[in-house]
């Protein structure tokens, strides 16, 4: 699915290896997944990105191929400040000293982090249906708490979450039973393939929850104490229509109140913009990059 790409492990923060693809001469462009999926879902936009851009797709601490040390007390090493500062180390390893992002789900999560902790880094902000971690969570209802029940689910003390998804973690994922994603939501037979591969790990099980009791614990500790500072850099915010975020907030409202300089739009999907819609999503990231 990366054909011409480079798969190289590169050094992140505290001891950590992040597995990349690499791709592409032009600007850096740094391409970040969600849960529980891998930089696999780029499969279907990074080949072209590469043609304009110095294309990175890495995994994720804990995810994927990348190191997935265990969980500390507090959750700090899965706190979002920690998952972006292994992608500022990546990409300095790649002489990339200044670069742009664009996150999915909880990757969008982690590119947010790195651009209010990085700002003279990061050059450009693209987010994929997602709202502002601290906006979520104070605005939860009955509904958003029913359809991402996984939030509070993941975020349980361990190993209440770990035993339960780590009995048959394949049907955990399976898209028929709509448990982790929008039943209609289409991927490719050897895009799910890898999902199921590196999900059927313990080790990302375990990541994967203490990605999300960070959120619930540190990150909101974070996001608080950063409540009076926006985002320097121009921001683009995707989200799909047909998903959650769309029916529950004002997607748009949300990050202008964390964003100097944000633009976006519904696009025709739902919740994984980059496989349900490469093509429309693509054309909207080159044009706010300049290459369209």
């Amino acid at each position: 699915m990366f054909e011409g790409f480079q798969t190289r492990d590169m050094p992140g923060r505290d001891g950590t290896t992040i597995r990349t693809r690499i791709k592409g001469d032009g600007p850096p462009l740094l391409l970040l997944h969600g849960y529980p999926q891998t930089h696999t879902i780029w499969h279907l936009m990074a080949p072209e990105l590469a043609k304009d851009f110095s294309v990175v797709a890495a995994d994720l601490r804990g995810y994927g191929d990348s190191s997935k040390p265990p969980g500390l007390d507090g959750h700090a090493n899965y706190a979002k400040r920690a998952m972006a500062a292994d992608m500022i180390s990546v990409m300095h390893s790649l002489g990339h000293d200044r670069f742009a992002v664009v996150g999915h789900d909880r990757g969008g999560r982690v590119a947010h982090r790195m651009a209010l902790d990085h700002p003279d880094v990061i050059t450009g902000l693209v987010v994929l249906d997602i709202v502002p971690t601290y906006t979520l969570f104070e605005q939860t209802d009955k509904a958003f708490a029913l359809g991402y029940y996984h939030w509070f689910f993941l975020a349980q003390p361990a190993p209440l979450p770990e035993q339960l998804i780590g009995k048959d973690p394949v049907f955990f994922m399976d898209t028929k039973m709509g448990h982790w994603s929008a039943k209609e939501a289409v991927f490719a037979d050897a895009a799910m393939a890898e999902y199921r591969r590196c999900f059927s790990d313990p080790r990302t099980i375990h990541a994967s929850c203490e990605d999300y009791r960070a959120a619930a614990t540190i990150d909101l500790d974070h996001d608080r104490e950063d409540l009076n500072r926006k985002v320097a850099c121009p921001t683009l915010v995707l989200w799909g229509e047909f998903g959650l975020m769309h029916k529950t907030f004002d997607v748009l409202q949300t990050w202008r109140e964390r964003c100097h300089q944000v633009t976006g739009r519904a696009m025709p999907c739902g919740h994984f913009l980059p496989e349900e819609a490469p093509d429309q999503t693509l054309f909207e990231i080159r044009k706010f990059l300049g290459t369209q």
